[in-house]
């Protein structure tokens, strides 16, 4: 077939995914492995998850139905995402308001096919996750970009209001934030639903990292601000809380109606998720030990990056959560953008990046990278190493 013969006839399929090219997410993951680099670039732990899980997932596979599961999913762990947020976020739901999914990001899917119409315009903030504006898409409306800038990444209230046209159906917040590791504060909280009950707004909350904080402050969601709760689809997920990034469980949580109208949408999409993996994540969902001992364990590998990246003299931003920590490369002495930092720092020095840069449309930061923390000490070390090691080469090349 020729080189071309795809270009040639892109006419032929939708034209959301007729010029769309990978993910930088899997062209750094397939480069890093080509390469044999070291992979800080996507995000995912070094390492198995928690052996009581997937004892726990062996045992159901034994033990419990191997058939379809409700669509909805199994009654235990919606009963158990309802605990989890009741006793660590004081949220009261239901489990008839929880429906599970094949990950969040079909979550995310399952709601903007449900929520958006032809012509409605979508609010996202940038840097958001690379789903969003594509998914809009596809589901005929039209994704309205507002930039945040750095280091602190802040919800402007008159920039917000001055997008808002007739047409804006909808917002989608991603709190806390993935790059940034950043949060939305009570006040900032207060600010969005403010504007989404003024304006008629639906919130869609991926919330997928409210868990993985390291400040110490108990995760707040959109959905329980004044006026939130007809109004918020709240999206979690089992991969951040545990690190199981590959047995993608995830739900949606909304109020009745709307819950109803998200698993419609659903049923067309994954219908249902493994029944051994949502048993076992509902006896994780249980234990808070095993969700504080992840935790913990991620907050010592990303003290060990970003002591290790300010010995080796780079600057990096201020960061509360998440997986990530992001690099000013200018603060750093490195007079280049973010993705040629990103191909060089991979070639060179045999580490993966991911600049923030591909997290916007348009207009964007250009001397910011991503670095993932949830790794083995001794692949930190090495990985420091080898970009500090960079970091003087480069640094020297004007």
């Amino acid at each position: 077939m020729p080189e071309n013969s795809l270009a040639s006839t892109n006419t032929r399929y939708h034209p959301v995914y007729a010029t769309m090219g990978m993910t930088i997410f899997e062209e750094m993951s397939g480069l890093a492995r080509a390469l044999g680099a070291i992979n800080l670039g996507q995000g995912f732990p070094d390492d198995q998850g928690p052996a009581e899980l997937r004892a726990a997932a062996a045992r159901a596979l034994e033990d419990r139905s191997n058939q379809y599961p409700p669509m909805a999913g199994v009654p235990e762990l919606r009963a158990e995402v309802a605990a989890f947020y009741r006793r660590r976020q004081a949220l009261e739901l239901t489990p008839a308001q929880i429906i599970i999914t094949s990950g969040a990001t079909e979550a995310l899917a399952a709601a903007i096919l449900a929520i958006i119409r032809e012509g409605d315009e979508v609010i996202i903030f940038a840097p958001s996750y690379d789903a969003y504006a594509p998914l809009i898409r596809r589901a005929g409306g039209t994704p309205v970009a507002i930039a945040l800038s750095p280091p602190d990444w802040r919800y402007d209230q008159a920039q917000i209001e001055a997008a808002i046209t007739p047409h804006t159906r909808a917002l989608i917040l991603n709190d806390p934030l993935n790059p940034t590791g950043s949060i939305a504060d009570g006040n900032a909280l207060g600010v969005l639903a403010d504007i989404c009950v003024r304006h008629d707004l639906i919130a869609i909350c991926d919330e997928v990292w409210e868990h993985v904080r390291f400040d110490g402050v108990p995760h707040r969601s959109l959905l329980s601000m004044p006026g939130m709760a007809e109004r918020t689809v709240k999206i979690g997920s089992a991969g951040k809380i545990f690190g199981v990034t590959g047995w993608k469980i995830g739900w949606m949580c909304a109020a009745p109606d709307l819950a109803a109208i998200l698993s419609r949408a659903h049923q067309f999409l994954t219908f249902t998720a493994p029944p051994a993996l949502q048993y076992a994540v509902a006896e994780g969902l249980a234990r808070d030990d095993l969700a504080d001992a992840r935790l913990a364990s991620w907050a010592q590998g990303r003290t060990r990056l970003l002591d290790g990246l300010a010995a080796a003299g780079f600057v990096t931003l201020p960061n509360v959560a998440t997986w990530f920590a992001c690099v000013d490369l200018a603060a750093s002495g490195l007079a280049m953008d973010d993705r040629t930092f990103a191909h060089r720092a991979l070639h060179e020095a045999g580490v993966a990046t991911i600049p923030v840069s591909a997290f916007f449309e348009g207009e964007a930061p250009s001397t910011i990278v991503r670095l993932c923390h949830c790794k083995g000490d001794d692949m930190i070390d090495e990985a420091v190493a080898r970009l500090a090691r960079f970091r003087q080469i480069a640094a020297t090349i004007r």
